[in-house]
């Protein structure tokens, strides 16, 4: 490992000379400055994080907030999360994650004492608590997620209200006129967390706008709630020949539930979903689906968030369009 000793013998400097050109503390001669850093770079060297802040008054840390609510599913969260260290690393920055349900208190501990340069604020509500405090921080933030009032804020997501149309649109095209939403489990929906929300308002939409019978029915995460919805769906809407799923641990037990109730997928019902591709395309029956883009998402939700601390005008707004991929798990209705 290069020490700050090595730099100093390869600058022809005294070692205190490089703290200074890396900290700032004193001036130094500008030809000075620049042969150091010359040597840094040849030799590889890697300033301790204490200097680097010194340096820049910077942290080289962002938080990234992903409060593990019940209702979350967990491994889709932890595709953000490795996207945003993986993002940050590339800009020489650590990740400080903050799980807990600390709401306020958490952003606004990290804010006082410096921890972080800025945030990723996930697991975004419609009428987010933290807002007021996300608009008065001096500090940077990002948040993936849209609430309901998005003003002065920088906000990234994919295009959820959208993703439910075009799910519904695309059982439309192939004739069904009955159709429903599986979505996320039921606190999710009480928490108002804004992605499920709009999933709802576009399923809704799409449905009245094509004229189809639909229903939309929150379900756990569970096998035997899978079992209890399906048997729930037929009951109610025998001539259910549609389904969109918003709730990725349900894709493959929907199945097999719709089955032994005697409907084959996709001879007798069609499925749609949104979720991540590798998800959709390892189920028994490989799922047409919306792409989840987390990688995506949390890729450039630091990109956003870099260019701020740089001091760069970023859009306030930034919606991916969805995009369907075709599967084994849909066809045209079997009309009787």
């Amino acid at each position: 490992m290069v020490k700050i000793t090595d730099v100093a013998r390869h600058a022809g400097v005294s070692p205190s000379t490089v703290s200074y050109a890396l900290s700032g503390k004193r001036p130094i001669s500008e030809e000075t400055r620049q042969r150091v850093e010359a040597s840094i770079r040849e030799l590889g060297y890697r300033p301790h994080a204490g200097a680097r802040a010194l340096a820049s008054s910077r942290s080289n840390v962002l938080a990234l907030v992903i409060p593990l609510r019940t209702g979350i599913h967990v491994p889709v969260v932890m595709q953000f999360a490795v996207s945003v260290v993986t993002t940050a690393r590339r800009h020489d920055h650590d990740v400080l994650l903050l799980t807990q349900e600390e709401g306020e208190e958490g952003l606004r501990r990290v804010a006082d004492t410096a921890l972080v340069d800025a945030m990723i604020v996930m697991d975004v509500q419609l009428n987010d608590p933290r807002l007021p405090l996300l608009r008065s921080l001096d500090r940077p933030s990002v948040m993936i997620g849209f609430p309901a009032e998005a003003d002065g804020l920088t906000c990234i997501d994919l295009d959820f209200k959208a993703a439910g149309e075009l799910c519904v649109e695309r059982l439309a095209g192939l004739g069904h006129r009955v159709v429903a939403l599986v979505g996320s489990p039921p606190e999710v929906y009480v928490r108002g967390t804004a992605f499920a929300q709009r999933v709802v308002q576009g399923f809704t939409a799409a449905a009245d706008r094509n004229r189809l019978a639909s229903s939309v029915h929150p379900c756990e995460a569970a096998p035997a709630a899978a079992a209890a919805v399906a048997e729930q769906l037929l009951l109610e809407q025998p001539a259910l020949t549609g389904v969109v799923v918003h709730n990725e641990p349900l894709l493959e037990p929907l199945i097999d539930a719709f089955e032994q109730l005697g409907l084959r997928v996709p001879g007798d019902l069609s499925i749609t979903a949104i979720c991540p591709d590798e998800l959709a395309e390892s189920v028994r029956v490989p799922v047409t689906s919306v792409a989840l883009p987390a990688a995506e998402l949390g890729s450039r939700a630091v990109e956003l968030l870099m260019a701020k601390l740089g001091g760069k005008t970023v859009p306030d707004a930034t919606l991916l369009s969805p995009r369907l991929t075709e599967r084994a798990s849909t066809a045209p209705r079997n009309a009787p």
